[in-house]
């Protein structure tokens, strides 16, 4: 004889609430819904997988655009610097006919000359063609406007003799001073 032991007191409220016999409920719906959630996640991954690859081969695409660039800028500057190298630069001034300038002339600023301006000759070291060249007719004279100082101008000694406080006019013959090379 098997008899279920008598429960008293709280064990016996709880025991109320909880089955009795075999468990009669439905499963199906359990089952069906982690079948579901197992599916879903599954068409997820898939498509977040497929999606990371596509971004994979826009970058490698990208990645070797950017070589190619990278590649074509590299070309583009060397052929910069080969146009840029002074010897380029001299043959290209040549062939359009320009020669370097002769000995500057520098404008004071009171107005004075400093240095014999002229026009520039072709050099004999510079053109290594044998043919004879065109001499180049002399420069047109640039006036330079002088602008008026603001004291009244005073009265200037006879042409013929030179101002005690005038600077001498300078050699032809003579080199001007140092120059800056514009850099």
């Amino acid at each position: 004889m098997s008899k279920k032991p008598q429960l008293r007191g709280r064990a016996a409220r709880l025991a109320r609430l909880l089955p009795s016999g075999p468990s009669q409920a439905a499963r199906t719906p359990f089952v069906l819904l982690v079948v579901l959630l197992l599916g879903g996640g599954l068409i997820t991954l898939l498509i977040l997988n497929s999606s990371l690859n596509e971004g994979s081969f826009q970058l490698s695409e990208l990645k070797k655009e950017t070589t190619e660039l990278t590649d074509q800028e590299q070309e583009l500057q060397r052929d910069v610097d080969a146009y840029a190298a002074p010897e380029a630069l001299q043959r290209r001034a040549s062939e359009l006919g320009m020669v370097p300038g002769g000995d500057p002339a520098f404008l004071n600023p009171d107005g004075t000359v400093r240095g014999v301006p002229g026009a520039a000759e072709r050099s004999s070291a510079l053109n290594p063609d044998p043919r004879p060249q065109e001499v180049a007719s002399p420069a047109p004279s640039v006036s330079v406007p002088v602008v008026p100082s603001p004291t009244p101008p005073q009265a200037s000694p006879a042409p013929s003799a030179p101002a005690p406080d005038a600077s001498p006019t300078p050699d032809p013959s003579a080199t001007p001073g140092p120059t800056t090379s514009g850099r």
